[in-house]
């Protein structure tokens, strides 16, 4: 059994990393660092306090000590003697180069791990209060540490605490870590993976997360869902598919499902042309249409396209202005020409599209009338199998009032409500699938000469620079 228990890893659990004050007493510091009775709260922050001064090379003692003033004498100030205020200048001196050197040191360390700015820190000591400035090139002016971001004051305190520890007394060990960086933004989430890879090669790591943000979809064998069983036990499985029966699971599911959507996400994104769509319905819609051309040879794009759906008028010009990025050229545009189109077409027109109109793109151009939506961009008779297909249980088949060379989607709804027949209110996402499904399936050769025509003018617009 001995031998067994001495063969057991030495775990050290974190949930509380102590953040830096900006103004320290150095007395205080001095008198916890050998204290054992101290709160948690306080042991983190003097834990905190130990580890930064070893890291810079610093002993607090010191640099307390290299900052007393003349002795007095009684209780009574006197004048200094020319040694005394020589030997307290000499101090003083060796104390600011001591903090010069510090404050340096940690700027240059701390650079390689955290890269959401390029941080300047300087240490000031005024008597026997201590202080951390911190300064960046967007704001060069120096502030005190606790005026800066929580997520700097946690990451830096984070920072000292494991890099020191890790290589020291816990080297070896196996760190807990409960829920490490919640005042981190996303970007300075995903900047902790480098700093986990460099403290894996003295520590094995464990961290739990809510957050699809600090699991990497990358190396998803790593990850494990925690959940509460049936029976009340805490359960840990491989095993990260979501079990609709058992909604204890769908937290954690649902984490690795947003980790894994924002990998692919950002994989399909970089190097592909996206062009900015409505809805969902427009997405598979403009989707099962390039399919279909690619295959028949119609157009050979260079770069994949995606057609983002922006989810409603108040958000187009949004998502084509995060899409564009800085100094990009904006996205194109694909609009349906129906009320909410058209009025998003001339808000994009006046404001964020005024010099790029020609990057804006309506359905009416690619259909025989006007008013129409993407659903019209489908011949209405194979639309009209679909709805009749999707919805079976009618009196009168929608393909039997069907008139052509008229917005379809109007013509849907007025023949549900002469059905007394309730649409969902995805209905028109639910029909999209089913059109794409059947278009695939039954390939180009299921459409018209002149529809092929249009949806060709249209994807050969899309592509051209």
């Amino acid at each position: 059994m001995d031998t067994v228990i001495r063969a057991l890893p030495k775990f050290v659990y974190y949930s509380e990393f102590g953040n830096l004050d900006s103004e320290i007493y150095l007395p205080h510091v001095v008198q916890n660092l050998q204290r054992t009775d101290l709160g948690p709260r306080e042991a983190a922050k003097s834990r905190t306090l130990r580890v930064l001064f070893k890291f810079v090379g610093l002993e607090p003692g010191e640099i307390l000590e290299l900052g007393r003033d003349f002795p007095r004498r009684r209780g009574r100030r006197r004048e200094p003697t020319v040694e005394e205020i020589r030997e307290i200048a000499l101090k003083k001196r060796e104390r600011s180069i001591l903090l010069q050197s510090a404050g340096g040191l940690l700027t240059d360390k701390f650079r390689n791990w955290w890269k959401q700015g390029d941080y300047k820190f300087r240490f000031e000591a005024d008597g026997s209060h201590f202080r951390i400035w911190v300064s960046d090139d967007r704001r060069p002016e120096e502030v005190e540490l606790e005026s800066r971001s929580t997520g700097l004051q946690w990451f830096l305190s984070f920072y000292l605490v494991f890099l020191v520890e890790s290589g020291g007394e816990h080297q070896n060990a196996v760190l807990l870590l409960d829920e490490p960086g919640l005042s981190l933004h996303p970007l300075a989430q995903r900047n902790l993976f480098a700093f986990f890879d460099s403290l894996a090669k003295a520590n094995k790591i464990l961290y739990t997360t809510h957050s699809p943000f600090l699991l990497d979809a990358e190396h998803l064998g790593r990850a494990r869902k925690v959940y509460v069983s049936p029976n009340g036990t805490t359960q840990v499985t491989s095993d990260l598919r979501s079990v609709e029966k058992d909604v204890r699971q769908a937290g954690a599911a649902y984490v690795v499902h947003s980790a894994l959507n924002l990998n692919i996400a950002e994989s399909l994104v970089t190097g592909c042309q996206p062009v900015v769509v409505q809805r969902v319905s427009d997405q598979y819609y403009l989707s099962a249409i390039k399919t279909l051309l690619i295959g028949a040879n119609k157009i050979a794009p260079k770069r994949e396209l995606l057609f983002p759906p922006a989810g409603g008028s108040k958000t187009v010009g949004v998502i084509a202005s995060i899409i564009s990025g800085r100094d990009e050229t904006l996205p194109k545009v694909v609009l349906r020409d129906d009320e909410a189109g058209k009025q998003i077409n001339a808000e994009l027109k006046s404001d964020l599209y005024s010099d790029a109109q020609e990057r804006i793109f309506s359905t009416d151009n690619y259909v025989l009338f006007s008013n129409s939506t993407t659903e019209d961009m489908i011949p209405a008779p194979f639309f009209a199998q679909v709805i009749d297909r999707w919805e079976r249980n009618t009196d009168t088949a929608f393909a039997d009032v069907l008139v052509n060379g008229k917005p379809v989607v109007e013509q849907v709804q007025a023949w549900a409500e002469a059905q007394d027949l309730v649409l969902r209110d995805e209905w028109r996402v639910e029909v999209a699938k089913r059109v794409k499904e059947q278009a695939l399936k039954k390939g180009i050769g299921a459409f018209d000469a002149g529809t092929i025509a249009r949806w060709a003018k249209l994807f050969q617009e899309l592509i051209r620079n």
